[in-house]
């Protein structure tokens, strides 16, 4: 066939169905020349015709473009660039390599894709990945609008797309494991437990094949595109599949009142460090969209730990990630983000941080973007860390330090009362206590993908990483975990009685601590690693849910589900401003510290135990809560309630199901003092 080429428009960037045709539009500054590529199959090895774009037909400033008469969607198409292969200046250029478009909705070719290929000069065309057109515009959302759930009544779910389904026992249909239409399957059990919002680990495509020899990369953290849903992720293996999947799942989840958060990576891409793939950014503009060190461009500045770091502070690169943000939320309808090592972001374009980065007051102030939730990971892989410290008034920051010190004191460790009793309000120290900041600016976790899932943290003392192929050196060695006497798994009953346990303490803190709280999928059922604290590369039943588990482990999904549901309808854990602390009863929500004794809480050192009374007068909830990390049972004072006469248990973490938590009627506590067990929590309402 003929094709007919005009020089086409400068914008929009990517590839624009046009009622005649296709305008395709790239940016590079250096290149000498841009090819088009049109590919008659997704599977085609060579294009079936190559489109020269010249700078004297086809480039305005650094933008190529050309628009193409008798084409539309479906059409298959990719680039190459050539200019200066000079590595030690900065440019990388290689005619040989096919090239993605950065603005790609959709890729194709990752049957025949070879990573190795991508990673030496010359041709790859038959081994490349490739785009293909897509026009947006049919898709039915049914009025979809976003829910607009705030903080103070979220409860997050770090979710991994495939892993939650792919597993044999999720009874889903074999075709359907891992995808998109999988969770969508699963709402019901969403529904049950009580989150309001899922946190999806990267479904932005990414390459499954950069991971050690054998093995795969599981969590997603090496995005090849970022406009692209995850081909792997879709049940429906057309190239308009993923995206509308993706747009099934979000609109079945908002009719479930679930938002839909993605986890982001804008700090890295795929094509790693010097030895890597050049896929798309490096072959096109490599000096635009990377920072290089400053003593050798031939090498990558590497902040993230991945290998490069995505130059955010370059207009053009900051264009890019406004573009892609606006995208999912204005044509996927997603609820915000979670951005991996967002720090990194910070950094201006020679890597030093930036007091005053344009990239994330770009975000912050972006009206199409003001909706969504935005969460930071507020720290990166070269030692800057900036929780309570990050720029703006809207990021929510992932608690780092909450993890950390929820784990030593229930584990026992010394000088950890002080530190707990901070993060049980939110972490006013850290957090610098702002009129105008919401506490559940704080997204408050225990566990997430990176690291021990929940039960591991009651089950090992040390990472157990020799699958990663690592000889046990990658992972972090610092998991403030206790493996209550054995170390995995065990046949001795008390000792599995203990490590539940501590899980419910775990659970307990952390959904009754001010913030917004963060589960891991998984965690409500008692899933383990077998030690494993970094399974990026495992994608196998070591990573995913096994259903099987609501059937052996049902007490600690009953006992998660029953805490979920009490802070979701006590205003107690809706505070938008932070608790007064008082040893009065005051007109204001507020919270007393107590110890053993009433009044007297125990910060010294050596300290193992924290009680405190919360108290909303204003709607009459009054809870106690006692927690009593020392290895002995301890006898701890109760205060009078106020507005009530009794004080009755919902939560003893140290009796047995269904006696943990109480599921309707409870007994009133008539003593004024109760007997805590070791190792244990108490929860007690006034009613």
């Amino acid at each position: 066939m003929s094709l007919r080429i005009t020089p086409g428009n400068s914008f929009p960037l990517g590839a624009t169905v046009e009622p005649t045709g296709v305008n395709f539009c790239i940016y590079s500054q250096h290149a000498t020349g841009i090819d088009l590529l049109l590919y008659a199959s997704p599977d085609a090895p060579f294009p079936e015709h190559t489109i020269h774009l010249t700078p004297q037909n086809h480039r305005s400033f650094n933008y190529w473009h050309a628009f193409v008469k008798g084409i539309g969607a479906g059409q298959v198409y990719a680039y190459r660039a050539t200019g200066p292969y000079a590595p030690e200046r900065g440019h990388r250029f290689d005619p040989g390599k096919v090239l993605l478009d950065p603005y790609g909705l959709a890729v194709v070719g990752q049957d025949r894709y070879d990573r190795q290929a991508a990673c030496y000069p010359g041709e790859n065309s038959p081994q490349a990945l490739r785009n293909v057109v897509l026009d947006l515009a049919a898709y039915d959302w049914e009025g979809d609008t976003p829910l607009d759930i705030p903080y103070s009544r979220t409860v997050i779910y770090e979710m991994h797309v495939g892993g939650f389904t792919k597993h044999p026992s999720s009874g889903i249909a074999p075709e359907k494991r891992g995808t998109f239409a999988g969770v969508i399957e699963k709402i019901p059990y969403l529904k049950s437990l009580g989150v309001t919002a899922l946190e999806l680990l990267p479904v932005h495509q990414f390459d499954e094949r950069d991971g050690p020899l054998g093995l795969s990369n599981y969590w997603g953290y090496s995005t090849i595109s970022f406009f692209a849903p995850h081909h792997g992720y879709s049940s429906n293996r057309d190239p308009m599949g993923p995206v509308n999947e993706f747009r099934d799942m979000v609109k079945a989840l908002h009719k479930a009142n679930i938002e839909v958060i993605l986890d982001v990576v804008f700090n890295h891409t795929a094509e790693g460090d010097h030895r890597g793939p050049t896929l798309s950014f490096r072959g096109l503009d490599n000096q635009t969209y990377y920072i290089l060190e400053n003593k050798d461009a031939a090498r990558y500045a590497n902040y993230s730990g991945c290998g490069n770091t995505v130059k955010a502070d370059h207009t053009v690169v900051s264009r890019f990630i406004l573009d892609s943000l606006r995208y999912w939320v204005s044509e996927m309808h997603v609820d915000g983000f979670r951005f991996d090592l967002a720090s990194v972001m910070s950094r201006d374009k020679a890597g030093e941080p930036s007091d005053d980065p344009p990239i994330l007051w770009a975000i912050e102030s972006d009206p199409v973007l003001a909706r969504t939730k935005l969460i930071a990971e507020a720290w990166d892989a070269a030692g800057l860390y900036q929780v309570g410290s990050f720029i703006g008034d809207r990021f929510a920051e992932w608690n780092g330090p909450f993890r950390d010190d929820v784990r030593q004191f229930v584990k026992g460790d010394e000088n950890t009362v002080g530190t707990l009793a901070s993060r049980i309000l939110g972490s006013p120290d850290i957090f610098v206590d702002d009129p105008q900041r919401e506490t559940n600016r704080s997204i408050n976790f225990v566990t997430c993908h990176d690291g021990f899932t929940l039960y591991d943290v009651a089950a090992y003392n040390e990472k157990h990483n020799t699958a990663n192929g690592e000889k046990n050196r990658d992972g972090t060695d610092a998991n403030f975990s206790w493996n209550c006497g054995v170390e995995g798994p065990t046949t001795d009953a008390e000792i599995q009685r203990l490590r539940i346990q501590q899980l419910k303490n775990m659970v307990t803190i952390l959904l009754i601590a001010q913030g917004t709280p963060m589960l891991l999928m998984g965690d409500e059922v008692a899933r383990t690693q077998n030690g494993n604290n970094n399974a990026y590369c495992q994608n196998n039943p070591l990573s995913w849910f096994d259903w099987n588990h609501l059937n052996t482990h049902s007490e600690v999904f009953r006992f998660t589900q029953r805490m979920v549901d009490l802070v979701q309808n006590l205003q107690l854990f809706q505070q938008t401003h932070w608790l007064q602390v008082t040893e009065k009863c005051v007109d204001a929500p507020h919270i007393v510290w107590h110890g053993v004794e009433l009044f007297e809480p125990d910060w010294t050192e050596h300290s193992h135990t924290l009680a405190f009374t919360l108290h909303d007068p204003q709607v009459e909830e009054e809870m106690h809560v006692i927690l009593n990390a020392y290895w002995e049972p301890l006898d701890f004072a109760l205060p009078q309630p106020h507005a009530h006469s009794h004080w009755y248990r919902i939560v003893n973490t140290a009796r047995p199901a269904p006696r943990d938590i109480v599921d309707g009627t409870t007994e009133a506590v008539k003593s004024n003092r109760y007997r805590v067990s070791p190792r244990s929590c108490v929860v007690l309402m006034a009613l």
